[in-house]
């Protein structure tokens, strides 16, 4: 599976995995989305998140949400 990723321009600290390059499901409350990249089918996620746990949420529910700590 193809995955882009997503940050929330409404949330600074949300980011986002989605099946497509719209990001069509991801949720509006957090709209504007930006895309920031891609990986392709063998390329592992940022922050060693678990590629397969990523994989189940888009299928399941069209998205993945997770959120950077703030630094300091």
């Amino acid at each position: 599976m193809r995955l882009f990723m997503f940050t929330s321009q409404a949330k600074d600290d949300l980011h986002a995995f989605a099946a497509d390059e719209s990001g069509t499901k991801l949720p509006a409350k957090y709209a504007p989305w930006g895309l920031t990249g891609t990986l392709n089918s063998r390329e592992a996620p940022p922050h060693k998140f678990s590629r397969k746990v990523i994989e189940q949420a888009v299928s399941n529910d069209g998205f993945q949400l997770w959120r950077m700590k703030a630094k300091g």
